[in-house]
């Protein structure tokens, strides 16, 4: 299991939001493991829910399939030549139907906050998959950024992701002041994602969807559900 490093400082000021989306706005963290075993054991490669957690939850497909499948690091064609990313997302698709699970509460916190600050979304599910649960679910046009995987070159838990997102909320901006990553929040809900929200240097808010919240310590805060409005998110931050 990975163990983040601990918080800097919380943010005393929030600007911007990024959530991470699969077991933040979607709870399909299961499904995503259902579907990953199901491709691995086509390749003869057996995946216990055990592993997953300890090894997998929270990076993104092309590294869970490098990983699962002991391919050196360096060497990703392998994982596109075989089409398991492929194979994965028309599996994920079938098991997801039109009517995503979403988390209770997440969306109206989503449409809350996207009247007062720029969202995006850091996610190592792939762009096909993101998109088709947010249009689903009618928060599509919420996000006015959505950094998916293969789109910055190192996954969670380094802070590429979460830096790229970031960037392209300020390319929006035009020539407005730019956000800064020390007044950005990050809603995680893994422990390579906590830790990438940290070494980015911004705010981290942990959600206990995926692990105990015993083992979230090092986000500056931590929650058991995003039932929550936007101004007790806020108070959690001006404390």
């Amino acid at each position: 299991m990975i163990v983040p490093r601990p918080a800097k400082p919380q943010p005393s000021v929030i600007e911007a939001i990024i959530f991470d989306f699969n077991g933040v706005i979607c709870d399909d963290e299961m499904i995503h493991f259902q579907v990953l075993q199901k491709v691995l054991a086509e390749e003869g490669v057996k995946l216990t829910a055990e592993q997953y957690e300890r090894d997998l939850l929270g990076i993104d497909d092309q590294e869970c399939f490098r990983i699962a499948l002991g391919i050196e690091d360096g060497e990703p064609g392998r994982v596109q030549s075989c089409s398991l990313l492929q194979r994965k997302s028309a599996y994920y698709f079938q098991e997801i139907g039109d009517h995503p699970p979403i988390f209770p509460g997440v969306a109206d916190l989503v449409r809350e906050a996207a009247n007062l600050f720029p969202l995006a979304i850091a996610s190592g599910a792939r762009r096909s998959e993101v998109e088709f649960v947010l249009q689903r679910a009618g928060l599509f046009s919420q996000f006015q950024v959505i950094v998916a995987a293969g789109e910055v070159s190192k996954g969670k838990p380094t802070p590429d992701i979460f830096l790229h997102a970031l960037y392209k909320l300020n390319q929006k901006r035009g020539g407005s002041a730019p956000l800064r990553a020390d007044s950005t929040l990050v809603i995680e809900d893994s422990l390579p994602g906590i830790q990438a929200a940290n070494l980015a240097g911004m705010g981290c808010l942990a959600v206990a969807n995926s692990h105990p919240a015993k083992v979230l310590t090092s986000a500056h805060h931590k929650l058991p559900h995003l039932k929550i409005s936007v101004s007790e998110l806020l108070a959690l931050f001006s404390s």
